[in-house]
């Protein structure tokens, strides 16, 4: 009897052996697809904004209701722009670490202008023109696609779609197998001999529908009554707005039919842009099997036209508001398109913006807020007129990108100009500026008396070779720019505050109010795939999203 126990106690932990032996050899569960979503130029309050014109059906109340939002998500770098957002939320670091500086910066080891994607030693790839020569060579760290690609060695397929060049190679890294964008001259998309030295047949294909005409066609319609916009929008026709299509086209419905095989880049400006970018998406799913391979893989996809009506119409235009309304519907396509192909609850999606974005001067003026413009070609002219004359030299100010002037110390060098005295001067005009709260050396935005969160987004956002001497803040409220449109970049809350939706595999439903921050977003999804996050993470795993 006592053998017989003995003998079933044997197997018993037999059974137990092998069983633990087949779940620590077999392969851990993943979605068969992630994809990110960039909206660019997204503040984060219009998810409850216009939550009541949001569909059912849609993607913004689906991805919320299903997912998981963190709603209090903000950007923890200064300048808040395209290319450091796209960057920041797929390396999860900053740019004094990844090195995107801005979308343009004056490198002072080159000695010139650098465009963020910029790269002179690759050739266009599906046109004749120069938009194609561009890689991720700048940035200096690898992204969660790259990180993605390394651990299924390499089998692990990744896509960049956008109509920015840089929305869409940025996010897809270093080793993807491809990254798209739009050619504004074509009305094609494109790519670079960094990745490839033809076409795919199925971006050719999808090229020769010359979908654009087709959108040009449709015009734009508002989806709403003028007294649902009158809700949520300022007036229809407002002086401070830009106009796009045309000293003529100022109010809808707009006619694009003049722009059709003529004019390929107003498309940008309209929510057709968006539809256009969603099919180009949808299209690569589809031709590169995405979802159906051994491995996870990886569609990055950024939306462009969102910032290019943002800024030409404002947040409080009817155009925006249209535009997020149609958004919404597309991204509704999207997912059901994603159930479908990959199936559903088998992939990932993540929702989020490069930046977000300030009123329009001329709007907070017309509701006696604060705010203004600051002209920063004229504060240059009055910097460079000061040197001129003290020490002979001309154009010795490169640049006031970034909220950052930056001087040609090779010229000034030469002149034995002192760069001490010049600085401080620099910085006295600017404290004279009405729209100017602060100015300070660049090398001293650790010491310099301003609030914590503002030092460290500052030197968050500052990478030596790519920066400027003095660093200026504007006052809430106040941008760079002239008297229509509105623009980005500052480290306020209206710029810095932006949305974060998780939704499918392996995320829980559910949101929260903690304080996250954009570097967060590629170390969760590296834990929800049990991969390395990027070399250069600074950011931390947001637990309460994953299941």
């Amino acid at each position: 009897m006592k053998k017989t126990a003995f003998l079933l106690v044997l197997v018993v932990f037999a059974q137990l052996a092998k069983a633990q032996t087949k779940t620590n050899t077999s392969t851990i569960s993943k979605p068969k697809l992630v994809v990110g979503i960039v909206i660019d130029q997204m503040r984060w309050d219009y998810l409850y904004r216009f939550q009541p014109l949001f569909k059912a059906n849609g993607g913004f109340k689906r991805m919320m209701g299903e997912g998981f939002s963190c709603d209090n998500t903000m950007i923890p770098y200064a300048p808040t722009v395209t290319a450091c957002g796209h960057t920041c939320v797929y390396t999860g670091s900053v740019p004094a670490i990844h090195g995107i500086a801005g979308n343009a910066w004056w490198d002072n080891q080159l000695n010139r202008i650098v465009y963020c994607s910029e790269d002179k030693s690759v050739k266009t790839v599906g046109s004749n023109t120069d938009a194609g020569q561009m890689s991720p060579k700048n940035m200096l760290t690898t992204s969660i696609c790259d990180e993605l690609r390394i651990s299924s060695n390499f089998k692990s397929k990744v896509i960049g779609v956008a109509l920015k060049d840089r929305g869409s190679i940025l996010p897809a890294g270093h080793s993807a197998n491809a990254a798209y964008w739009y050619d504004s001259k074509t009305g094609n998309f494109i790519t670079s001999s960094y990745y490839m030295n033809a076409l795919p047949q199925w971006v050719n294909q999808f090229n020769q529908r010359k979908l654009v005409d087709s959108l040009y066609a449709l015009g734009w319609k508002t989806a709403l009554s003028k007294e649902t916009l009158a809700n949520y929008a300022t007036d229809d026709v407002k002086s401070y707005e830009g106009k796009p299509f045309g000293k003529d086209a100022i109010a809808f419905p707009y006619d694009f039919t003049s722009f059709i095989g003529k004019d390929y880049s107003k498309i940008s400006t309209t929510p057709h842009g968006n539809s256009l970018t969603a099919e180009m998406a949808k299209a690569a799913v589809i031709a590169e099997q995405l979802g159906k391979g051994s491995a996870t893989d990886f569609l990055a996809v950024s939306f462009s036209s969102t910032d290019y009506i943002g800024h030409s119409f404002g947040p409080n235009s009817w155009e925006h508001v249209d535009d997020y309304v149609k958004l919404d519907d597309e991204l509704g396509k999207l997912l059901n398109f994603l159930d479908a192909q990959v199936g559903k609850n088998q992939y990932t999606v993540f929702l989020t913006a490069d930046h977000a974005v300030a009123h329009v001067p001329g709007f907070m003026k017309e509701h006696k807020l604060p705010g203004g413009n600051f002209d920063d070609n004229t504060a240059r002219k009055e910097m460079n007129d000061f040197i001129k004359e003290k020490y002979g030299v001309s154009g010795a100010v490169e640049s006031l990108f970034n909220y950052q002037v930056t001087l040609n110390h090779a010229k000034l060098d030469s002149a034995k100009a002192d760069l001490k005295v010049i600085k401080q001067q620099i910085i006295s005009m600017l404290l004279k500026k009405e729209a100017v709260s602060n100015a300070f050396e660049t090398a001293n935005i650790m010491a310099t008396s301003i609030p914590k969160v503002q030092r460290e987004m500052f030197a968050n956002g500052y990478f030596p070779n790519r920066g400027g001497d003095v660093q200026f803040i504007l006052k809430s409220g106040y941008m760079e720019g002239g008297s229509t449109g509105t623009t980005h970049g500052l480290w306020a809350p209206y710029d810095a505050h932006i949305p974060l939706l998780f939704y499918g595999w392996g995320i829980k439903k559910g949101s929260s109010h903690k304080e996250v921050y954009m570097t967060d977003i590629a170390p969760t999804v590296a834990a929800l795939l049990k991969i390395q996050m990027p070399s250069g993470n600074i950011g931390h795993v947001i637990t309460d999203v994953l299941k």
